[in-house]
């Protein structure tokens, strides 16, 4: 099955060889059959292997009718989360948005995020914008307990009662969390809430296909069904059926895992875009949370070029040789600016006159992989030919693919995240939260 994705690792060839990244053929194809047929280790969250193709007609318009609400009914919609609850959708959302949409007129509501900090300054301008604005609220939360999202979501809901009163609100909150049970399934049945379910065996950051993502998508007012193909073909194209040579999830994972035990132990996820700020937000909590434990892992970095080659550029190229690239590079763009020729040509540029902006992009990023290869810093390309919904749920898939694949060959459960919970034990003993009095005198007395 082909796809529009690309996956070039030639220029990785001079650090580790080909020969010893496919030699994990067997176990990588043994890797993508553990994962589909659930018999590896967090087995209980690889719901997401076979997501793309499950999802249903009925599924899709019921997410696009409560959208289609908020984008007749609201300027705002909030979105609470955090973490997978919120990187998902945002990376989607920023990725397709205008450059400059908070200063361009849109048509349907601004999609605005809420519970992925304890910024006081922050919430409180959020509930100053809301004052004079009509808006709604998706709030995504499993349990309904965890902090950041539990706090904002408090608070906004109690400003979205007091703005239009408690029987209206309930029209304008949806919630999006677990099917039976926790303390936001118990609330949105109390209220009457809309709702829609996070799959038991999906885990938070696989899980932008699931209405977690694609519930905030529709209603920022992408298309959804488009996001979700892109996944499925590439679902297609790195299957069981899928030939280690034919399969880029494989290939990349393989090549990232040789790169390892070389010593290369930070990947940097680079691109030359800025709409790819929040997906390099995504991809770190996706490798970050999957692979560092056991005291393993790749340390995942992002940069965004050219910007970055002004700050972290040198860095990369001349310091500590223990890091790798992986440019997501985008051939396609959308707008077409040339650069003109100038009489006096003070500024030297007229050697680039009637140039496009993106053929000197393209060449800067051509000029920095072979600067940075040759500085010692192994480089993989992964190639798409537009920022489209298409494109970003088959760039997205093809990374949650080569994660499992990736997390089983470094030996690791690359779906569970048992260090999270160590900074929420330590300041829910600090706030004396019940139950947590021994531990709360423990940790006041080494501060």
């Amino acid at each position: 099955m082909s796809t529009s994705l690309k996956l070039n690792i030639d220029k990785v060839f001079g650090f580790v060889s080909k020969d010893k990244i496919y030699a994990n053929k067997a176990a990588a194809e043994a890797n993508v059959r553990t994962l589909y047929e659930k018999t590896g280790v967090g087995s209980d969250f690889t719901g997401w292997v076979r997501l793309p193709s499950s999802i249903t007609e009925d599924q899709f318009q019921a997410i696009e009718q409560v959208a289609g609400f908020f984008r007749k009914e609201v300027d705002v919609v909030v979105v609470v989360g955090i973490g997978g609850s919120y990187l998902g959708a945002r990376c989607v959302y920023e990725a397709l948005s205008d450059n400059f949409w908070q200063m361009k007129a849109k048509k349907g509501p601004r999609i605005i995020f809420a519970g992925q900090n304890l910024s006081e300054d922050y919430l409180g301008e959020l509930i100053e914008l809301l004052d004079d604005k009509s808006y709604g609220i998706i709030v995504i939360s499993k349990s309904g307990t965890t902090t950041e999202p539990a706090v904002a979501f408090r608070i906004l809901k109690s400003h979205l009662e007091a703005k239009v009163g408690k029987a209206k609100a309930k029209d304008y909150i949806v919630a999006v969390t677990d099917a039976k049970r926790g303390a936001m399934r118990t609330l949105a049945t109390q209220e009457g809430y809309a709702t829609f379910v996070i799959p038991d065996d999906v885990g938070g950051r696989y899980s932008v296909l699931t209405p977690v993502g694609l519930v905030p998508i529709a209603a920022a007012g992408y298309d959804i069904r488009q996001l979700v193909q892109g996944a499925v073909d590439m679902e297609k194209a790195t299957g069981p059926d899928v030939p280690f040579e034919e399969n880029p999830s494989a290939i990349y994972a393989a090549a990232r895992n040789e790169l390892y035990k070389a010593g290369k132990t930070t990947e940097i996820l680079a691109s030359f875009n800025p709409k790819l700020v929040f997906f390099s937000e995504w991809w770190k909590q996706l490798y970050g949370e999957s692979e560092g434990k056991d005291l393993k892992g790749i340390f995942p970095a992002s940069v965004t070029f050219t910007a970055d080659l002004h700050s972290m550029g040198q860095y990369i190229q001349q310091g500590l040789r223990n890091i790798f690239e992986t440019v997501v590079s985008v051939s396609g763009t959308d707008k077409h600016i040339a650069i003109a020729p100038d009489a006096a040509n003070l500024d030297q540029l007229n050697y680039l006159a009637g140039k496009r902006i993106q053929d000197v992009n393209r060449m800067a990023e051509l000029g920095t992989m072979l600067a940075h290869v040759d500085g010692g810093v192994p480089n993989i390309r992964i190639e798409i030919p537009s920022i489209s919904a298409y494109t970003l749920g088959s760039l997205m898939y093809f990374f949650e693919m080569a994660c499992g694949i990736s997390g089983y060959l470094l030996g690791v459960n690359p779906f569970d995240q048992p260090g999270v919970e160590a900074y929420k034990k330590n300041m829910f003993a600090l706030l004396d939260k019940p139950g947590y009095e021994e531990e709360s005198k423990k940790v006041k007395s080494r501060i």
